[in-house]
This record gives structure tokens, sequence and C-alpha cells, in this order.
């Protein structure tokens, strides 16, 4: 059996009036793939700050034995000196700089305070081709793709001499293929020898190329699991995660369609925002009823996201055409304000650049797209402000010690229910909820189906964009599939599996 490269015992750390860790203990093998899991705001996060030097030595309770030597971090620059490089879920790139740049910023190819630019680039071209990544060294990260991106991230730990790689979250923006890609590169250094910690919420990842996996609930370390010597399944793990039984994970829903047709969208075309000469949407039509949640499946670069942003008041491409109908009445949506007033929602991908505003209240957030409910003689009616927010803390099940906390301080399945919960303040008839569960644990994903289940039956209509068939399998009553900018199939729940699915996300119209 392998020697332990990193032991943590007894770590505790507290924040003003929480304690985010309690006596928390991990111990990972060297030359093993070791995943963290739990719920947001569990503490895996917390933890690996504390192991980073990110937390300080003196700020937490317990000691940290990394390759039999006891570590006092204070900062970093630390940790990555003795090998301990951390992933982040949100990428630190800088798009407007080459990959080569990216990866040796701050950690330049220099003498005498002159960059070697030759031999930064013939490093970055050997660090490229051992994450198996095809591109020039001279491009920006801006023109290359999120997994891409990803992998420029893992080059970047890999010229650091990395002993022990942790990543937080690296398949959550990813597409499925993206995802095995770098699934198998960790499974690559693992023959090399090298060891990492794995935080993700897709638990048939983690079963699939984890050698042990720790739970952590609320802070405490529940159980480690150990591919060899125990019995794992994804049910046991999740009632470890959540401390019960999640047996219905898609909740039932009511049957609360109608036949009236609500909204409608026809003949939808679009260009590129930049290239106006690139039309990314071709002539879609589709068409939503009253209740009914429907789905949009396709892949990464499919246009999904394109789709509904150019819906919800232009808010992307150039050359627009087609016509939308509600309740057979031709609208016209030419921007975010009139979308909103004829009724719609968008609830973006990306919570944290385009949902949210971090550093405000929960309070300020929830009733940010609806200030006129909220208003009196156009000024601000900061009682009524308090009472809204309060209603919809609690319709919505949002964790939080106090609607006057910053949002940033929410674990990312509260945070997602404060963008629901500010959407759901304007009262819409249709919502567009793209990627609503991502980067979500498990149990904020059943409450957050309960509520899109709940809206649903309250006569809301709700588009459903996802990456995860089994989601729109789940909580979907009809899927359109789209594959380059064009519908390709519109499938009712009880036709729909994921190899249906797929050959249809796959049809391509180049051939």
């Amino acid at each position: 059996m392998s020697e332990s490269i990193l032991k943590m015992h007894s770590i505790t750390k507290k924040f003003p009036g929480v304690k985010a860790l309690s006596d928390v203990n991990l111990n990972v093998k060297a030359g093993e793939i070791h995943a963290l899991i739990g719920e947001n705001g569990a503490g895996k996060s917390t933890l690996m700050k504390v192991l980073s030097g990110v937390h300080e030595h003196g700020t937490y309770e317990g000691n940290i034995i990394f390759q039999n030597k006891e570590c006092t971090f204070k900062n970093i620059n630390e940790s990555e000196e003795e090998g301990i490089v951390i992933i982040h879920q949100e990428l630190a790139l800088i798009p407007e700089l080459s990959i080569a740049e990216n990866i040796f910023l701050g950690n330049e190819n220099k003498k005498k305070g002159i960059i070697n630019w030759n031999n930064t680039i013939v490093e970055t071209k050997k660090l490229l081709q051992k994450v198996g990544l095809k591109v020039s060294p001279q491009e920006k990260v801006k023109d290359i793709g999120v997994g891409q991106q990803q992998l420029v991230e893992i080059a970047k730990a890999l010229s650091k001499d990395v002993k022990l790689l942790i990543l937080d979250e690296p398949t959550a923006a990813l597409n499925e293929e993206d995802s095995e890609n770098l699934l198998n590169l960790l499974l690559e250094f693992k023959e090399q020898g090298m060891t990492s910690i794995l935080i993700s919420h897709k638990l048939k990842e983690l079963l699939k190329v984890s050698d042990s996996i720790t739970v952590l609930r609320d802070g405490e370390t529940i159980r480690t699991y150990h591919m060899n010597e125990d019995e794992i399944t994804q049910a046991k793990i999740i009632k470890d995660m959540v401390g019960r039984d999640l047996k219905n994970l898609y909740p039932e829903k009511a049957d609360s369609i109608e036949e009236e047709i609500v909204f409608e969208v026809r003949n939808w075309s679009a260009y590129h925002p930049v290239d106006s000469e690139r039309k990314i949407l071709h002539d879609i039509n589709l068409h939503l009823k009253k209740g009914e949640i429907l789905g949009l499946a396709g892949l990464m670069g499919a246009g999904r996201t394109e789709l509904a942003m150019s819906i919800f008041g232009r808010s992307y491409g150039k050359k627009i055409t087609g016509e939308i109908y509600k309740h057979g009445r031709k609208i016209t949506i030419k921007n975010v304000n009139q979308a909103i007033t004829q009724g719609l929602a968008y609830v973006s991908e990306n919570r944290k650049e385009y949902g949210l505003i971090l550093m405000d209240s929960v309070k300020n957030n929830l009733t940010l797209a609806n200030l006129k409910n909220v208003s009196r003689n156009s000024l601000l009616d900061k009682n009524k402000e308090v009472t809204e927010s309060e209603t919809l803390r609690e319709k919505m099940n949002i964790k939080t010690p106090s609607i006057e906390q910053k949002t940033l301080n929410l674990s990312g399945g509260n945070q997602q229910k404060v963008v629901l919960g500010k959407w759901m303040f304007t009262d819409p008839d249709i919502l567009i909820l793209d990627e609503p569960t991502r980067g979500v644990d498990v149990g904020a994903k059943a409450e957050i189906y309960k509520i899109i289940n709940s809206l649903a039956e309250q006569g809301k209509s709700i588009i459903v964009i996802s990456s995860e068939l089994p989601e729109l399998l789940g909580i979907c009553d009809r899927i359109y599939t789209i594959s380059e900018g064009r519908v390709t199939a519109n499938i009712e729940k009880e036709n729909a599996n994921q190899q249906t699915l797929m050959e249809h996300m796959t049809d391509s119209w180049g051939s």
C-alpha cells in the first residue's frame, strides 16, 4: 500500500459566527486520485484553502503533514514551492494574453530581469504536448474554448513542478467530450506517479477515476471510501452527503400542461456579434405550452445559450430576424426591459458574472430585477424591500443567516436560488433557465427541481437548457435538440432517451 503524501489532522476553521470546518481529517496516498465530495457549503473549498495557504497558518486549528514534513504555509506561494498547486473552478487566466504568457505569468523564464521568449515558447510547447492541447503558444486565451482553457490551467500547474494537483470542479463548465478527455488526462498523470485531489459534484466521474473518496458534510468528515476495499454506490455517497436518502432526485411532476401555446418563436436567425458574416442560428422554430417544462439539448457551441440570449431582449447576436408570439399575438422584444415587460425571465448559465452582484446583499440581489415593486413615488421603500426579500428567502429556501449577508458568502446552490428568486420577483410567464444546476450539489439540485416543478404547476412555462442529459430526461415534458444552430428534433418525454438525444444533437448539416 502506498505511503501517505498528505495528512490533515483535526482541521478546524472558524469565520465570524460560522464554524466552516470542525475536526476534519484527510489522508491522501501518494500516486492516487482522491476525490473530495460534499454539498455546497460542506467545507471542501475551505479545506483546500487551508491546505494551499490561502487561509494562512495560525488562522485555523490542526496540522498539515505533506511528504512527512509539517507545513505552516503563510500564503499560496509557499505551498506552490512545496509542489501543491490548486486549480480553482473559476479559471484564473487573462483572456487578452497568449497561452504562453498565461502559463508563465509570475513564473517567467528570465535572466537579469529580461524574459527569454524563445525558451518560454519552447517550454510552453512541451507543456501543451503533455496535456494534449494542439494549439499555438501564441494563441490568445480568449480565442480558445473553455475545455482548452482548462487544459491551459493544468499546463500552468505542471510548469511549477507539481507533486499534488488539486482540481476544484474541473468539468463543471465542460461538455461530455471535454470532460472525458480531462479525466483521461488525470489517469495518465496517475500512471506517471502524480497525486491528485479532485473536487466534483459529478458522482459518475468520481466513481470512474477515483481511488478514494472522502465525504464532507456541514464541515465534518463523514467517511472515506477506498475503491479496492469498499462497496461503493451513488446512493451511499448521496446519503452521506445530505444525511438522508434521495430516492427521487427528479420529483414527480403533476400533469400541469394545458394545450394552449403561450410562447412561440418562428424562423429565428442570428449572426455572430463580432463576425457579422457568421450565421449562428438558422431559422429556428419552437413553441411552449402553458405549464410545460421544455428542454433544449445540444453540444457545447450548438447555439442553445445564443438562442436564449437573442430571444431575451436581443442580448446576443446581430442581424436578428424572426418573430415571437405570446398567446398567439406577435410581440416586439428589442431589449431586456421589453423582455421583462412581456413576462420573460432569463437565468444565465454564468450566475456569478451575469446573474448576481456578488458584493451586494441577498436582499438587494433578490429585488434588483423589479425595483418598481419595492418603490413608492420613485423612492425605494426599504420596509417593503425587507418584507419581499424575506418572503422570497422563505419561498426559495435560501440558507443564509440574514438577507443582509453578502451573496458572495453563500454556497453555489444558494446563490443559484437567489438568482431564481430575483427573476421570480418579476412574476414572469416564461422562464428560460440556462444550466440551472451547474456547479450545484446533489441536495441543492433536488431542491431546484422541486422549485421548477412548483412553478410549472402554477402555470408558468419553462425552458431548461442543460448539458446533463439525465437532468433533461428527468424533469422535462418535451425536448428540442439543437445542432450547429438548427433544431434537429422535437421529442416527447415518452420517446426520449440519451441515445436518441445524442443522435439528434450530433446531426451534421455540413455534409
